[in-house]
């Protein structure tokens, strides 16, 4: 608000999976308990003070211990009812009911004895144990939805617009999985046919083999997309525009056998395109998603996001390698649409000042010859690329907060295809300093993305 944005785009809120991603997350529908504050609780006299100082930074043991003090706490405050309600939501119950028995076998789901491998038979065998344990996890759940409401009030209050992020994909070892493994390609073991990935790309040689469960469409078709209407449901109570990641596959699915090793023998097979959306659409309204469109992208997810009328992507960093100097590269600003939103960098890419460190002669000539100049620093790189950014006709613009701090490569999210040692940034307030504040907020007057007079579409 300070800084004169009118909008704040952040990652999944999912509980993050394999390599703490939140792109492969344990539940479509749960939020991650790593949001929560305990500070917070203690407000709220769930909690002390003195029993979150010796908790350790990081340490998720001492962070459970202190969610089940609060819990017991909690059941002796007469306010159970609260908790009741919210158990009563579809997703809380098959969430909790499969954390419960994660934490009990410590295995994923498909190891399980057969009475609980089976979601919907699971619910038949149900024992005291297991439904005190429930009761704690949806707790954990009612904590972060509770918090995180705050958070969205107090942006609606600042005028601010949520961004929320859709990943295409959920993980395996997750509960919607095992609640719900007919609209997944699984054979008769629950074993999966064909896994999620990418083809050979900029950001790997042998393409990208994720390991996710692909969707049975037809199994989906069948029901009226309902997975997908609650899934999409249950993001639009949490933000207030939704980012479709990896859109191409709703369009076509890179299908890898689920034996190969690479990515390499996977081939593409066809999506529900847009029967799916006119579904969404008819459940939950238009107009409120934005479309990442990065990578192998063909005529038809052109013409599916056009038929749409969804606002694609465009990436700075992705605009200068240009060799045969047309200048016709969609993500260069001058050839960006209006219904664009374009950024400096995605969670996928090195910080820009990174970036600008290890940018090759061609890009470099490129990047000089389009500013007019060469920039003296990776730091004014940064600052040039976020001007290009808000100066863009593009409706929205975007910039990574570690972009705003001009941090370099040790502060980048992810490496794409490098399964550990990512999404462990983060920032800490002494970062933020008045003067980037004010510098930002005079960049969106400049340019007219201010919230007191919003760009127009």
């Amino acid at each position: 608000k300070a800084a004169g944005q009118s909008a704040w785009q952040i990652m999944p809120l999912g509980p993050p999976g394999p390599g703490n991603s939140p792109y492969a997350a344990r539940s479509a529908f749960a939020g991650n308990p790593g949001l929560i504050s305990l500070e917070r609780l203690a407000g709220e006299d769930l909690l002390d003070r003195a029993e979150i100082d010796r908790a350790r930074p990081g340490d998720e043991s001492a962070r459970e211990h202190l969610f089940r003090l609060a819990f017991d706490r909690f059941q002796l405050s007469g306010h159970s009812q609260e908790l009741e309600a919210f158990e009563h939501r579809d997703w809380v119950g098959p969430h909790s009911l499969w954390l419960a028995l994660r934490n009990r076998y410590t295995r994923p789901w498909w190891e399980w004895p057969p009475v609980h491998r089976d979601g919907a038979a699971a619910f038949r065998s149900v024992d005291e144990t297991l439904r005190a344990e429930m009761r704690y996890h949806a707790f954990v759940q009612f904590l972060f939805e509770r918090q995180w409401q705050r958070v969205r009030d107090h942006a609606r209050w600042l005028g601010l617009t949520l961004i929320g992020d859709l990943p295409i994909f959920v993980d395996r070892d997750s509960a919607d999985a095992w609640a719900n493994p007919s609209i997944f390609k699984l054979d008769e073991q629950l074993e999966p046919r064909v896994l999620a990935g990418v083809p050979p790309d900029a950001f790997s040689e042998t393409g990208q083999r994720w390991g996710n469960p692909l969707y049975d469409w037809d199994a989906h078709r069948q029901t009226g997309y309902s997975w997908w209407i609650s899934r999409v449901h249950r993001t639009f109570e949490l933000v207030d525009v939704v980012r479709l990641d990896h859109f191409r596959g709703f369009q076509a699915a890179w299908e890898i056998p689920a034996e190969a090793e690479t990515a390499l023998e996977g081939s593409w097979v066809e999506g529900p395109g847009i029967d799916l959306f006119a579904s969404l659409e008819a459940a939950v309204g238009k107009g409120r998603f934005i479309v990442e469109d990065l990578g192998m992208i063909t005529d038809d997810v052109r013409f599916l996001r056009h038929s749409l009328g969804y606002p694609g992507m465009a990436v700075l960093q992705f605009a200068f390698g240009d060799r045969h100097n047309t200048f016709l590269n969609p993500h260069l600003p001058h050839n960006h649409e209006p219904r664009f939103v374009v950024y400096t960098g995605t969670h996928d890419n090195d910080t820009t000042a990174g970036w600008f460190a290890n940018l090759g002669d061609l890009d470099r000539a490129n990047l000089a010859r389009y500013l007019g100049r060469m920039p003296s620093s990776p730091a004014e790189a940064t600052d040039d690329l976020i001007r290009l950014c808000y100066a863009s006709p593009a409706r929205t613009a975007i910039v990574p907060l570690q972009d705003v701090l001009q941090l370099g490569s040790e502060a980048r999210m992810n490496v794409p295809g490098v399964p550990e040692g990512n999404w462990a940034w983060r920032f800490s307030w002494d970062q933020i300093h008045p003067e980037r504040t004010a510098w930002l907020r005079d960049l969106a007057e400049t340019y007219g993305r201010h919230l007191e007079h919003p760009r127009q579409p």
